[in-house]
């Protein structure tokens, strides 16, 4: 091994062994364990929400592949419609080209060419972090197996009376002119303005008052509104209005939808162009009326006035009318929520057209049976009221997209507009007899990224043919193990499949749904480019000059006007830029930061700390490894020493404790557990205590503390390997051959199990008991300031029973606590440092070493700190509230809490005397 640990060395060269070995593929003999990529988009790179995922799906699969389990992750990417659009979209304007220049067939042959070019960035970036999946199966929702998997979906369910084409209203991006999902739709407060506007009575007989913060959705009004207990305007209910700036008279109506104790308690109602609005127009069958254009200009249901205006010139052109004719009552400054497109950046808007839809009240009752029936498990289990309220709250599902790349949907339309639904034209022609000579044009929409992603629990395994079972397993591998994703998507993605896996296959698409939390930065800001904070996973792994991070955060701002801003802020943060930590160092990370908690805070100091781990273990192996160069052995070893059997206890405490953790998806719980036994106790501990053994002169102990040491650093390799895969591998080489152990790699060998006869708890006992003297001692050490080398003399204090503790330790103590001698006080104890531990007193004598007032100080504050301890246990024992409610093994054990804080106080009262 190398004397330093510089991960850069060996991680690329691992990856590519397991890759080309076939290490990732099944081949466990155990039950099958499988996990599906959630798929990101083709056009993406690899960002902080998806290294974290992934570290958690990778810890799983690695723990379970090497526990013998038949282990496939199913990895693959989406086609990302709108987003690969955008992106070839911009490629060609700097060929003076355009999407509608080329035409439809000629544009999507450009999408393959870019796809095969530059579409696999994010893979490449998902192996460097080290994701195991299983490569020769990668899936794209767009490839031929996947496309027919589609197909056969619409057409069932149109078939099923489920799918339909009808006239709704969905999120307009006039941009892209497209219907976007809500997913898709990001809004955020900002200025606006509130405009107060007067509707005048048709009678003449006054006016109501409205108010509204897009005035121009007024040419489409098609009715006022007010609260049906509302006395101000009960008696108007039933007369109409004069729209102002058009020619048409308009219904007062009664909702109670209505606040009435909002503005004037009147509102204005335009179904086309508001999707509560939309609701209230359903209720009253109130007409559509639509005055927007795909590009958000006013069409020609408007006053031939606004016609063609874009929708903001349409806004001021009807203000000043409005105010030219004495009807603007008000305006006045308001923050607003503004839909925007989280592609374009441009404000979105509810729109009426015709799109096709699923139907969704039969999917989405069963989808809930399923949830609460437990054959799909919510962890943590609160998100299932987060489903439940998605699902019972449904609305028909919006699946066409106004895009040419994508699944074009398997519709045709004749001369007289009639619709067919078939796998593919022929079918049609063959099923509804019609003749060559009739003419069908192709529905032009695709559908939505998320029709398809609804079907990769099944799709990917082959369905609709069943699946070639020597490859795909689809009997087998439905339902998969576990689904590790967002709780932003649970309705968008999770709902989904659950719904149409069951629909098609009879089976969930996975048992568990583990539910992660959002990354954010170190303040618990969302990482976004308009604030500057994102971090890049690979940045972290590789690291990045200042000048690079700075350009690729200043790069494509929305609003270019914060890049002075977003450069000075990171010039502050990062004035070296991001060194190299490592793919170990950030996995850690991310594992030690996944709680059930909903965020999570990610601060680059924590990456330090485990970089600095993963150093220490490096540190720890190459000691081990030059304490072991002559010798080797095989098996379990016959400990000899009590630091053997406490470390073999202690790890197989660790192993429960790991495993439980897996079980219950508590990946900070397993890094913990990790960290705590290989830093603390392995790292910090045994490998001092094994020092007098290696160095004494028992060849016997010596021979034997070799072989625990290797024994347990080779175990310790392959619990830690699901987290930290690619120095455990690294260094697993260097030491299974010295411990009898072989293989191609770490990853194949089996995950370490718990053995209860390697159990010691009397070992385990003596051991803590010699720790916590080293530490008194140290501790002495340390507020006296006396130099690590030097050797002092210790005195002790105590009852006969601690003899026996001495003796067995007395050489380690000399050790560990750099001890000159080891005496049983006699007569009065001359001015001394003094520690006590439980029954026993050490005594450190102060002449010589220290400044006998220091040490007057450094005992003042100790007794103020236990008499604060002492304090807060008699305050809960003088509580009858804890006494009577607390459990009785509580209540004993602050009992014995007190008593042993008074033993220590009485002790250092006592030292405090003596000085």
């Amino acid at each position: 091994m190398d004397k330093s640990f510089e991960p850069q060395t060996f991680e690329t060269k691992w990856y590519s062994h397991w890759e080309t070995t076939g290490c990732f593929k099944p081949s466990g003999t155990g039950k099958p364990y499988t996990i599906m990529l959630p798929p990101p988009n083709v056009t993406g790179t690899l960002h902080m929400g998806h290294a974290f995922q992934h570290t958690l799906m990778d810890a799983l699969v690695r723990y379970h592949r090497m526990r013998g389990f038949d282990t496939l992750w199913q990895v693959g990417t989406d086609h990302a419609g709108i987003a690969t659009e955008m992106v070839v979209g911009r490629n060609l304007s700097r060929e003076n080209l355009t999407r509608d220049g080329l035409g439809r067939d000629k544009f999507i042959e450009k999408v393959w060419e870019w796809k095969k070019q530059s579409g696999d960035t994010i893979t490449r970036q998902m192996r460097r972090l080290g994701t195991s999946g299983d490569w020769s199966r990668e899936r794209f929702t767009m490839d031929e197996g996947l496309s027919k998997a589609v197909v056969e979906t619409f057409v069932r369910l149109h078939e099923q009376g489920l799918i339909y084409r009808g006239q709704r209203l969905v999120n307009w991006d006039p941009v892209l002119k497209t219907a976007i999902s809500d997913l898709e739709v990001v809004s955020e407060e900002e200025d606006g303005k509130l405009w107060s506007i007067s509707y005048p009575l048709s009678n003449g007989d006054g006016a109501l008052v409205v108010a509204t913060t897009r005035p121009e959705t007024m040419l489409g009004d098609t009715a006022v509104m007010v609260h049906p207990e509302d006395e101000r305007y009960s008696h108007l209910i039933g007369q109409t209005v004069r729209l102002p700036l058009s020619d048409r008279e308009i219904p007062i109506i009664a909702d109670d939808y209505v606040d009435r104790e909002f503005g004037t308690g009147v509102v204005k109602v335009t179904p086309a162009h508001d999707f509560n609005d939309y609701a209230v127009g359903q209720r009253h069958g109130l007409p559509m009326i639509n005055i927007l254009t795909p590009t958000a200009e006013i069409n020609d249901n408007a006053p031939a006035k606004y016609r063609g205006l874009d929708r903001y010139v349409a806004r001021k052109a009807v203000l000043a009318d409005l105010e030219a004719a004495g009807l603007l009552v008000e305006e006045k400054k308001h923050k607003l929520q503004v839909p925007r497109g989280d592609r374009t950046g441009q404000v979105i808007e509810p729109y009426l057209t015709n799109q096709w839809f699923v139907k969704m009240d039969t999917l989405a009752a069963r989808g809930l049976e399923l949830v609460e029936n437990g054959s799909v498990r919510f962890v943590p289990e609160n998100w299932i009221s987060t489903y439940r309220h998605w699902m019972s709250n449904i609305q028909d599902w919006c699946i066409s997209r106004q895009l040419w790349w994508g699944h074009q949907i398997p519709a045709w339309y004749d001369a007289n507009g009639k619709i067919y639904v078939g796998r593919d034209e022929a079918e049609v022609r063959r099923v509804h007899d019609l003749a060559a000579d009739v003419a069908l044009t192709r529905e032009s929409d695709v559908l939505e990224t998320w029709f398809s992603s609804a079907l990769w629990s099944h799709s990917t395994l082959g369905w609709p043919d069943g699946g070639d079972m020597a490859k795909y397993d689809f009997s087998k591998r439905l339902p998969t193990s576990v689904l590790v994703t967002g709780f932003d998507i649970i309705f968008f993605w999770v709902a989904r499949m659950i719904m149409m896996t069951d629909h098609f296959t009879g089976e969930v698409p996975f048992k568990d749904v583990y539910i992660t939390g959002l990354v954010r930065d170190k303040d618990g800001q969302k990482m976004s480019k308009s604030k500057g904070n994102v971090l890049d996973p690979i940045d972290i792994i590789d690291g990045i000059t200042l000048e690079a991070l700075i350009a690729k955060r200043t790069t494509g701002l929305m609003k270019p006007t914060d890049a002075p801003k977003i450069e000075k802020a990171t010039a502050k943060e990062f004035p070296d830029g991001i060194p190299a930590f490592g793919a170990d160092a950030l996995r850690f990370t991310f594992a030690s930061l996944a709680t059930h908690g909903r965020d999570i805070k990610f601060d680059l100091n924590r990456a330090e700390g485990y970089k600095n781990f993963c150093n220490k273990l490096w540190n720890a192996a190459r000691f081990v490894l030059m304490n072991c160069e002559d010798f080797a052995a095989a098996g379990a070893p016959e400990p000899k020493t009590d630091a053997e059997r406490w470390i073999l206890h202690s790890l197989q405490n660790m192993l429960l404790n790991v495993e439980k953790g897996y079980e219950d998806y508590r990946f900070d719980q397993v890094a913990q557990s990790l960290y705590e036994f290989a830093w603390n106790e392995y790292c910090d501990w045994f490998l001092e205590l094994a020092k007098p053994a290696l160095t004494g002169d028992d060849p016997v102990a010596a021979n034997s503390t070799r072989h625990t040491l290797l024994y347990v650093l080779e175990i310790l390799l392959r619990a830690l390997h699901p987290l930290i895969p690619f120095i455990t591998e690294e260094i697993w080489h260097a030491v299974a051959p010295k411990i009898g152990v072989g293989g191609e790699s770490i990853s194949t060998q089996p995950y370490p199990e718990f053995d209860a006869g390697l159990m010691n708890p009397t070992a385990a006992n003596d051991i803590e008991w010699l720790k916590a003297a080293v530490t008194q001692l140290r501790s002495i050490r340390s507020q006296m300031t006396i130099a690590p080398n030097k050797a002092i003399p210790l005195l002790l204090e105590g009852q006969a029973d601690d003899e026996g503790q001495i003796a067995r330790h007395s050489a380690s103590l000399k050790f560990l606590a750099r001890l000159e001698s080891i005496e049983w006080l006699q007569g009065e104890a001359p001015a001394t440092a003094m520690a006590p531990l439980g029954g026993l007193k050490f005594h450190i004598p102060l002449a010589g070493l220290i400044d006998l007032s220091a040490e007057k100080s450094r005992l003042e504050k100790e007794i103020k700190r236990i008499q604060g301890e002492i304090g807060k246990c008699q305050g809960k024992l003088a509580s009858d509230t804890f006494v009577a409610n607390a459990p009785a093994a509580v209540v004993e054990q602050e009992r014995t809490r007190l008593g042993d804080w008074n033993n220590q106080l009485s002790a250092l009262l006592e030292q405090q005397k003596r000085l």
